[in-house]
């Protein structure tokens, strides 16, 4: 676990950072600062906007004596997403829009609902665990 942390905190940025300055290279860096600044402000607005439809979607739900579990893992998904999104790199930020556009969120969230489902059919149990040492 610790190894795909690592490669989370340092590889992605890196990885990120060397893409942003071939870009840099090719485009410049008016036009890079540019691309790094729109794709946060169009983030943030898909992200309020999606943020807000799911909303009224889980108060519909509610309304009507639903559970909105699968409204509520939209929500997640959103947050991630919205939260990448502001995270300034192109692979963050392809990511991030995948998950804020409803069809690609759709995929992502039937994998993960298959993922849950059979970890619970092999017994196994879901923790969530704060990263303490031992």
């Amino acid at each position: 676990m610790l190894g795909y942390l690592i490669l989370l905190f340092i590889g992605v940025p890196i990885i990120e950072l060397a893409i942003l300055i071939k870009i840099g290279q090719l485009l410049g860096l008016g036009y890079t600062l540019g691309l790094v600044i729109f794709t946060g402000i169009l983030g943030a607005y898909l992200a309020r906007w999606q943020g807000f439809v799911t909303l009224r979607k889980i108060q519909e739900d509610v309304n009507n004596g639903k559970m909105p579990a699968d409204r509520l893992l939209d929500g997640v998904l959103i947050l991630c997403s919205g939260i990448l999104l502001l995270t300034p790199g192109i692979i963050t930020d392809l990511i991030g829009f995948i998950g804020l556009t409803p069809f690609s969120r759709n995929l992502v969230k039937r994998w993960l609902k298959r993922k849950i489902k059979d970890a619970l059919s092999q017994g196994k149990v879901i923790t969530l665990q704060s990263f303490k040492s031992p």
